[in-house]
């Protein structure tokens, strides 16, 4: 279970939405000095905050502070399916072009269309998703008033 500290900013029935802190990870990273990520945290135009929606059976309020996790698989397969289908499926649809003789243009638009049928096949596999209650997060504990870190 991957965890990560949070406060409550709003309530519904059975979810809580919270508040996490994005911690970029620039200050370890060999490439910082040509990153353009790494230049846009040092000048501050990324927000430092995230809202997340987390499922929830305790009774909290909002300012309270929990810890919220998903689990490791769930985040893995996630992270496999958003970057290698659409990349799969370029890749198939401008080969297969190719393949078949045809003229550059004609290839890179196949490779498009393929970003493209990897996009909408992301789509349908997020809707029929949206109703996994094990594809979200979930708040684990949280903690005592006045025995939390502030986030």
């Amino acid at each position: 279970m991957i965890e990560e500290q949070a406060r409550v900013v709003a309530l519904e029935a059975g979810a809580v939405w919270v508040e996490t802190r994005r911690q970029s990870t620039c200050g370890g990273c060999s490439a910082n000095a040509g990153c353009g990520q790494g230049l846009m945290d040092k000048i501050g135009v990324r927000a430092s905050h995230g809202h997340v929606r987390a499922l929830c059976d305790l009774q909290l309020q909002v300012g309270d502070q929990v810890v919220i996790g998903i689990a490791e698989d769930w985040l893995l397969r996630s992270a496999l399916l958003v970057y290698l289908l659409p990349l799969l499926l370029f890749f198939l649809c401008a080969g297969l072009v190719q393949s078949l003789g045809a003229a550059e243009p004609w290839v890179i638009a196949a490779g498009g269309s393929g970003l493209l049928a990897g996009w909408l096949a992301l789509r349908a596999v997020n809707s029929r998703l949206a109703h996994d209650r094990r594809a979200h997060p979930v708040v684990l504990r949280a903690y005592l008033p006045g025995t939390a870190p502030l986030v």
